[in-house]
């Protein structure tokens, strides 16, 4: 079992430390949060040890879990990674570019594994369909949060929309050509509805909508590619599968026949394929223990967490 520690211990730090100490691939040392009052009372709460410091934290644990606000992923990072342990990073990587490429560069120099928290990816609805989506050429996406203070420190891209530029970027096969995109402040600093257009130099085309001032949740992502419509529902753990293929020369009654203006005559099908309930921020501290043991790439780079953030930059400064 690897000894891991927690830094942070708000709303999703409080649910790593349920899970890691849950989970038989890890031993839970304890967590730091320099908030004392909330550090108390979750230590008191829980029974997890307190650490009086991050170094105290990083010294004791052999996987340091960071679940800070992001404009401190760096300094965590680095003072961990420095002293030889391995990281688990929340999205998004760090602020800045400058910042991920940083840790991209100590974790080669250290030798040290790291893995970036974009839960999206073990989500069930994904993992269920994700080796039927082939080449898409067009993806449309909608990523829409009733409004929580938590997380308004960032742009609601660098908060929401990361989420599905990681997801796209994971399926799409080719390098982004140009992006073009429009944010609106409403309530914060900082834009809190956006809309992306990203282009791909193998001709793909990616629509990607992102708000936190919606009045419902949705987590939804459409793929078009030939022959087949993959539809994700992240929020509801659905999917849907229609696909199509020659038609036979004598049709059953109750086969869908779609035929063109050549006279091509296709036939519809859907496909369901199984969506295995999971935890999935169990399943992605889990893999990354595995990563470690049997020395194999972690699911979520930091390689690809640096990747999200650079395209998610890309759409920032196109406002």
């Amino acid at each position: 079992m690897l000894k891991a520690g927690v830094l942070g211990a708000g709303h999703l730090g409080k649910i790593h430390l349920k899970l890691l100490n849950q989970s038989n691939k890890y031993e839970l040392v304890g967590f730091y949060d320099p908030f004392e009052e909330n550090a108390k009372k979750v230590s008191e709460e829980f029974g997890y040890k307190k650490f009086n410091s991050v170094q105290e934290l990083i010294e004791a644990v052999d996987v340091v879990d960071i679940v800070t606000p992001t404009l401190s992923h760096f300094d965590c990072a680095k003072e961990a990674i420095e002293k030889g342990k391995h990281i688990f990073i929340e999205k998004p990587i760090t602020k800045t570019i400058e910042e991920a490429e940083a840790i991209l560069n100590l974790a080669s120099k250290h030798s040290v594994k790291g893995q970036v928290g974009h839960v999206e990816r073990f989500n069930p609805a994904f993992t269920a369909v994700k080796s039927t989506i082939v080449n898409p050429m067009f993806i449309e996406t909608h990523r829409l949060a009733e409004f929580n203070p938590r997380g308004t420190d960032v742009p609601v891209v660098l908060d929401l929309m990361i989420h599905d530029i990681d997801i796209i970027l994971s399926v799409v096969k080719s390098k982004v050509k140009s992006v073009h995109a429009s944010g609106v402040s409403v309530i914060s600093d900082t834009p809190d509805i956006a809309n992306a257009r990203i282009e791909f130099e193998n001709g793909c085309v990616a629509n990607l909508t992102a708000s936190r001032i919606s009045l419902k949740n949705m987590r939804k992502s459409r793929f078009f590619q030939k022959d087949a419509y993959i539809a994700v529902d992240f929020f509801e753990k659905a999917t849907e599968v229609v696909k199509m293929k020659d038609a036979p020369k004598t049709p059953g009654d109750f086969d869908m026949i779609l035929q063109n203006a050549e006279g091509v005559k296709k036939q519809i099908y859907f496909e369901n394929p199984t969506v295995a309930a999971n935890n999935a921020i169990l399943d992605e501290l889990e893999t990354f223990a595995d990563a470690i043991v049997n020395n194999t790439t972690p699911i979520v780079t930091l390689e690809q967490g640096t990747e999200a953030l650079r395209v998610a930059h890309m759409i920032i400064n196109d406002f």
